[in-house]
């Protein structure tokens, strides 16, 4: 490991005295912490008075204070969902090693056709005017969602909403990437459906997904937009839609429906449960995530979400059976407080942490990563 890299993901500057009504804003996070020339502090506070409305902005990201905050980033309902994602991740410990020679873990990996320099993707995050968002466009964040990720040697995703410019900017950006993205759709009617996959198609994505975890989701009905479920058929017809595009399935979150996703063909599955967002009182998706990648490995590539805040969590997620993970909040954050070079600052930071997790238990690369990093106790 590098003297930069170490410092990336151990640099924990000290923040001046606060007053304790405005710690909100002046917290440092220290998973925002990088080792770039991007001042992580200076974009969360921009992102807490650009978000005023949508989100909290928390120094512990847990779901607990955005409860119910939708539009926003919240938890739906109670925020049970949202909360449940990351205590799962909490409860989760690591075996500390340090007898070994995995000195400079290499976590380079491939997937839909794209070496990328991390098992870390970018969210689809979206919707401007839905979930009030002040001081940018919607297409400005579609960059920094897109463009942020393609600058770190990873890929973000391009959304999908009720407002037709959520689409339309998504592939704007994706176009803008040279293709090096990932548009994710909502599970509209299908001819709705498939008329964005061959939008897609055509700005040169490298996949394309369908969040179906967003069929009943509060958003769209706000705005008119009617989704529904995906029965075995329709999730045919999309793949062969997709034709050579990798499809992948966000929103899978049991073994059911993770075979149905391998039996029709689709590429790749997120287990995710649309960040709490989508269905109150779901458990975590670390929790579900061992059954499902027990019941599909081999048959496609498992992503998941939910929670991840730190290169441990990352390497937490992949050891529990994921082959790379997405992360939606925390880039969220820095992209609507710093824009593409803040999305990309975060994502080195949390690829400096995971090399540091992966060193201290003794991995040399993600092929060594196993359930055997988690303590059994």
């Amino acid at each position: 490991m590098t003297k930069q890299e170490s410092q990336a993901a151990y640099r924990t500057p000290y923040p001046a005295p606060v007053d304790p009504t405005q710690t909100r804003a002046r917290l440092v996070d220290y998973s925002m912490v990088s080792a770039s020339d991007v001042d992580m502090n200076k974009v969360r506070a921009v992102a807490v008075e650009r978000l005023v409305h949508a989100c909290r902005v928390c120094r512990i990201c847990d779901g607990r204070a955005c409860a119910g905050l939708i539009p926003g980033f919240g938890g739906v309902g109670t925020g049970a969902s949202f909360v449940s994602n990351v205590e799962a991740l909490s409860r989760r410990k690591l075996n500390l090693r340090v007898l070994h020679d995995a000195v400079e873990p290499d976590i380079r990996t491939r997937l839909f056709g794209l070496d990328l320099s991390m098992p870390v993707l970018g969210a689809a995050v979206a919707g401007i005017r839905v979930n009030r968002i002040a001081g940018l466009s919607e297409q400005e964040l579609a960059d920094a969602m897109v463009l942020g990720p393609a600058s770190a040697g990873s890929v973000g995703m391009g959304g999908d909403g009720g407002d037709p410019e959520v689409f339309r900017c998504a592939v704007s950006a994706a176009a803008r990437a040279n293709g090096r993205a990932i548009a994710v759709i909502k599970p509209r009617q299908q001819r709705e459906l498939l008329d964005r996959i061959a939008a897609a198609r055509a700005a040169g994505v490298a996949a394309i997904g369908v969040d179906v975890d967003a069929a009943g989701l509060v958003n769209m009905a706000l705005l008119g937009q009617k989704v529904e479920p995906k029965p075995p058929t329709l999730v045919r017809e999309l793949v062969q839609a997709a034709d050579d595009k990798p499809l992948i399935l966000k929103g899978i979150m049991t073994v059911e429906d993770a075979l149905i996703a391998a039996d029709a063909g689709a590429a790749a599955i997120v287990v995710s449960n649309h960040g709490g967002r989508a269905l109150d009182h779901t458990p975590g998706t670390a929790d579900v995530l061992p059954e499902i990648a027990e019941a599909v490995r081999g048959r496609l590539t498992i992503l998941a979400d939910g929670g991840i805040r730190s290169g441990v969590d990352v390497l937490k997620m992949l050891a529990l059976g994921a082959d790379a993970v997405l992360v939606g909040r925390p880039l969220a954050i820095a992209a609507v407080g710093g824009g593409a070079d803040a999305v990309r600052a975060q994502l080195e930071a949390l690829a400096a942490q995971l090399r540091v997790a992966m060193t201290l238990t003794g991995c040399a690369s993600l092929k060594e990563v196993s359930p055997a990093v988690l303590w059994r106790g």
